[in-house]
């Protein structure tokens, strides 16, 4: 029972190949297809926190994996709907950039003994970041006059604007937690 939430983070690192799969060929059934898979594999992101918490499982791997195994899920259906030109490619690389900063931050500050914990905004960023991708990927499979292209595009623009306020969030916290730490370093040297 103690591996159960890395388990399940590592079936969403797993069902990104099925994703990809599915998606590659845009169809309207594919695309139902293949918005069930990455539906399924955010919503093994809520799962397997909750487990986490709620058995009290948390485990060093685990941190490391579910924050991972988020942006694999998201970077890569990202860039597959830039692919599809669907998405801007600015707009995903930005997006990418973002998780690579956070990602070095938190690393550093791991090094140092330091958790910079997940702040609200970067989990409704996140929620955003899925909705729209499912929004983008079904509008292939929906009526045109559901216009979930564009509800997917102004929800992807709110994820940006969170990914921004979150990603200055973990630089404030890296230089209130880290920076100081490092300075006394420097001076008992």
């Amino acid at each position: 029972m103690r591996h159960v939430p890395n388990a399940i983070t590592v079936s969403r690192i797993l069902l990104i190949p099925v994703f990809v799969l599915v998606f590659l060929e845009p169809t309207p059934n594919r695309a139902v297809a293949a918005a069930a898979v990455f539906g399924l594999a955010a919503l093994t992101d809520a799962v397997d926190g909750y487990i986490a918490r709620r058995w009290g499982q948390i485990t060093r791997l685990g941190k490391l994996l579910d924050p991972i195994a988020d942006k694999l899920l998201v970077l890569t259906a990202l860039f597959l709907l830039v692919d599809q030109d669907l998405v801007e490619a600015w707009i995903a690389i930005v997006l990418a950039g973002r998780e690579l900063a956070v990602t070095g931050l938190r690393g550093v500050a791991a090094r140092e003994g330091i958790v910079l914990a997940a702040e609200t905004t970067g989990k409704l960023k996140m929620a955003a970041q899925v909705v729209a991708i499912l929004l983008l990927i079904l509008d292939e499979a929906v009526p045109s006059t559901l216009n979930l292209y564009s509800w997917g595009i102004a929800i992807l623009w709110v994820s940006l604007v969170l990914s921004l306020v979150s990603a200055a969030q973990y630089v404030r916290q890296f230089v209130t937690a880290v920076l100081p730490r490092n300075g006394a370093h420097a001076r008992s040297s």
